[in-house]
This record gives C-alpha cells, structure tokens and sequence, in this order.
C-alpha cells in the first residue's frame, strides 16, 4: 500500500467508568479493522473522539473541558456517549466545532460516521438514536487502551433499578444481559492475547440474566468463565444486593478463580435515607455478616453517598457507626451530585456543599485508620499478586485479591527478576500504608 492510500490517524479520549472504557475499546476495534490507523496520542491524529460521561455534573464538566481543549488546538472532534444522550443537539449549538455527536446506543455506527466525516468535512453529523438497545456483538475485535494484565468484560447494558438520584436508566436504557457463550468467546480472546484478570462489569452484575434467561445467571456465567484455562482471576464488580443468593455465594467460596472480592455499592447504612435513595429495601448488617461468614478472608468494597437531601447530622453519625463497625476493607465516598430530570432534584433539604465536603472529609478519615489497621494485620502474610509492571531496576508492581485496578492500591515488590507481568507471585507483606502495600518474594 502507498502511504497516500492510508486512512487518516484516529485517537480517543476514554472519560468515566469502565464501562466507558470497554465502549471505547469497542470502537477503536471497528475503525482499527476497517482501516484507520489507531494513536492514543491526540496531537498526532487527524480526528480524536471523546467518548464522555454525564453521570454527575462534575463528570459533565470534564467532558466539556477536553472537547473545548482540542476543538480550541484545532483538532477535529467527534463527541460520543452520555453527554449526547442526556443533551441532545444542544451539544452541537454549545459546540458548533464538533463534526459529529454519537449517543450511547450508537456507537456501532462510528466507522460510517468517521467515514462521512471525512468525505465531508464541512457537514455535522447527529445520530441519536430514540430507543437505546445497543448490545456488545461477537464481530468486534477491541483495540486495547488499558494497560497492564487485565481487561474489563462488560456482562449487560443498561438498569432497570430507579434510584432517585441516577440517570444511568434515562442515559443507558433498560438492563440488556449478553449471552452467555458471547461473554465466555470475548473472554477466550482476551485470554489469547495476554490477559491474566478479566472484572465482570455492568451496571448490575447481580441482575445478570434475569431479561434473557429469566432468573439470575451470574453464578452459571461464572461457572462457564472458569472454563478458560488461560484466565487466572476473576473479580466481580458492580454487585446489587438484591440477587445475591444462596448458589451464588457458595460457588464464589469455592471457586479457585472467582477472587475473595466483592464490589457492592450500598449507598447508605440508614434506613430513611436508603429508602428516599430508592434503594432495596434488605438488612445490610445480616447481608453482610452472611457474606463474611460463607466467604473465607473476603475483602468487601462498597461506597457511600454523603449529603443526599434530607441527610440530618443524626443519619451521617449512623452511617459513620455503621462504617466502624462494618471496617470495610476498601471504601469510597463521593458527596451527593443534584442531577436534573431525577427525583432527588426535587427533594427538599438540600444539603450545603461545604456541609457534604465536610461530611465525605470526616467519613474517609475514619476509613484511612480502619484501612491501615487492616493492612497492618497483614504485615508478615503472604498474598498472591498478579505482577502488572517491572522497572529497569528489576523493583515489581503489582495487585493482590485485595485490589481492583485503577481504584484500589498497589503492591510494590523489591527484586523480581525472573518474572515477567501477568505472572502471580507469593510476596511476604513487610511494609503498609493505609492504601497500599510493600513487599518480597517469599522464599
């Protein structure tokens, strides 16, 4: 081929969660196998895709602040994703710049739209499409931005839960699960080229199943997943309480992949609040206990929102009660976001932001000393860690069962040579602080 038969270079802006990550991931794939050549360098491309997130209007904020970023260097922007879907054509009259705006469920047309993009420059493009029902198909191969051994596998699109403060069902419609021989094939090529640890992703991962097989399937999705030889571990994110039942927790006791790791955002530990969230309505304490008592050495993480409408001194002391009683291995706490278009807009008592600050302020100092006690108690252990980097120095970095990627801590190990990343190694704990964990190899 001459140079002057190559497709122009294309890059993309991955922004909030993971589950953006794997439609970007998807995307890059489709253009990658139709020709265009792929940079993850902005400034060396001739088109740079943003694929955004709206979920709160800080995350809104971000989105707009990259697109004005490049479209004010010049460079040609295609806008796809959350901020499309909640906005409509107002994103073109905000940013005239943009060549094409892309809602979430079309994505699967981008190939076609960068195509017209460039027959015709001069013309905006607008697909959003008024029912949403994209589902991840078998005929995509994705282009991977995530760095290191593991990769996000997105289960289902979408959720049927109406929690009064979320836009995610007006953003990403109704809960679409994947079959399960689609995941197990995705899982299977991921594993051919060098993945160690694929997260099981989705809105819900709990309610897998339930629109396509009529009862909750993650446990016979995960009994399928164990079958890739090459997949050493398996972490499960984004658990609803709501379906965890007795099969389910026993199969994850006894796996030898399923990690010992839960990801289950409670929200809140208060009854009336939990109920104002629209949240299901179960004993989080029994829940829990129940957890804790089937799963050996289980590491839960969960998150809370602080400052949500109505939220008196009396019912953030119980969540911080509940939070020292519970010492949750890994905990996050983002301050309460006001959404239009969701109930809790409307809620009166709205809480002041310095208020809510202080409150997310005062509810991660106590888990810092709770999360440090824990690593502490670990100090001398072995764990497995799955090796993710090696300096020139021959030093490792790396994750135990303890630590999902991007959102928990590390484990830094002196002295690996002869191991090579995506291998798990026993590293005797020597050294903690309250997020991360130092370490060497145990002889």
């Amino acid at each position: 081929m001459n140079l002057t038969d190559k497709k122009p270079v294309i890059s993309l802006i991955s922004l909030g969660c993971s589950k953006n990550t794997v439609d970007s991931e998807l995307m890059l794939g489709m253009l990658s196998d139709a020709g265009y050549q792929i940079c993850l360098d902005e400034e060396s491309a001739d088109l740079v895709i943003v694929n955004t997130c709206s979920f709160i209007s800080q995350a809104e904020k971000e989105s707009v602040k990259t697109i004005m970023e490049l479209v004010s260097r010049g460079k040609k922007v295609i806008i796809t994703g959350c901020l499309p879907q909640k906005h409509g054509e107002e994103v073109l009259d905000a940013i005239p710049e943009a060549s094409a705006i892309l809602g979430t469920s079309d994505i699967k047309n981008i190939v076609s739209v960068v195509d017209d993009v460039f027959k015709n420059p001069e013309k905006q493009y607008c697909l959003l499409s008024s029912e949403i029902d994209y589902i991840q198909t078998d005929d995509i191969q994705r282009y991977h931005i995530t760095m290191g051994p593991y990769a996000y596998l997105k289960i289902s699109e979408g959720c049927n839960w109406k929690c009064s403060y979320c836009l995610i069902p007006s953003l990403k419609g109704r809960y679409r699960s994947r079959k399960i021989e689609s995941i197990v094939l995705e899982a299977r090529k991921l594993a051919e080229s060098g993945v160690a640890e694929i997260v099981l992703i989705a809105q819900d991962t709990t309610s897998y199943g339930i629109d396509i097989y009529n009862h909750p399937a993650l446990t016979e999705l995960l009994q399928s997943l164990e079958q890739v030889d090459e997949i050493k571990w398996i972490r499960l994110m984004y658990t609803y309480p709501r379906y965890f039942d007795d099969e389910l927790i026993a199969f994850i006791a006894d796996s030898k992949k399923v990690l010992k790791y839960l990801d289950i955002p409670l929200q809140h530990a208060h009854p009336d609040i939990l109920k104002a969230m629209r949240r299901p309505e179960i004993d989080v304490v029994e829940f829990i206990s129940k957890l804790r008592s089937q799963i050996k050495n289980l590491a839960i993480r969960t998150c809370f929102i602080v400052g949500f409408p109505g939220e008196t001194d009396e019912h953030f002391d119980f969540l911080c009660q509940f939070v020292q009683d519970q010492q949750f291995e890994r905990l996050g706490v983002f301050e309460y976001s006001k959404e239009d278009n969701t109930p809790a807009a409307k809620f009166a008592d709205q809480i002041k932001a310095g208020v809510k600050k202080q409150r997310r302020k005062r509810l991660m100092a106590i888990q810092n000393e709770i999360s440090l006690n824990n690593h502490l108690k670990l100090t001398g252990k072995t764990l497995d860690v799955l090796l993710e980097k090696i300096s020139g120095s021959g030093s490792g970095v790396g994750r135990s069962y303890l630590d999902a990627p991007e959102i928990d801590g590390l484990v830094y190990v002196n002295a690996v040579s002869g191991y090579l990343p995506a291998d798990i190694i026993p590293v005797k704990i020597t050294r903690v602080s309250a997020y991360d964990l130092y370490g060497e190899i145990a002889r």
